[in-house]
């Protein structure tokens, strides 16, 4: 039975712009593949309420989809194991 989740994830700002479209993109077909993808809203650079690993601003990008509860353990070892990625959340919605 498939359920609701947003993604959180924030990208190290100092990545060129085509490696953070990359890492991007990487999430979206992950998602894709495994789920049915309903938004990927970049949000862009944003200022950090404090330092995470010495950075204070991200790259911020949002996701909703649909998937099998086993799905989002997947995601979180791919985020854990992703260069570039900085900080991420998955939450279940109502």
């Amino acid at each position: 039975m498939a359920r609701d989740y947003e993604a959180l994830y924030i990208i190290n700002p100092q990545l060129e712009e085509e490696e953070i479209k990359s890492i991007v993109e990487k999430f979206s077909n992950l998602i894709k593949e495994s789920a049915q993808l309903k938004l990927t809203d970049e949000w862009g650079k944003r200022k950090l309420a404090y330092l995470v690993e010495d950075f204070n601003e991200g790259y911020y990008v949002l996701t909703e989809f649909s998937a099998d509860p086993d799905f989002p353990q997947e995601l979180e070892r791919v985020f854990k194991i992703t260069d570039g990625i900085i900080k991420y959340l998955i939450i279940k919605k109502d």
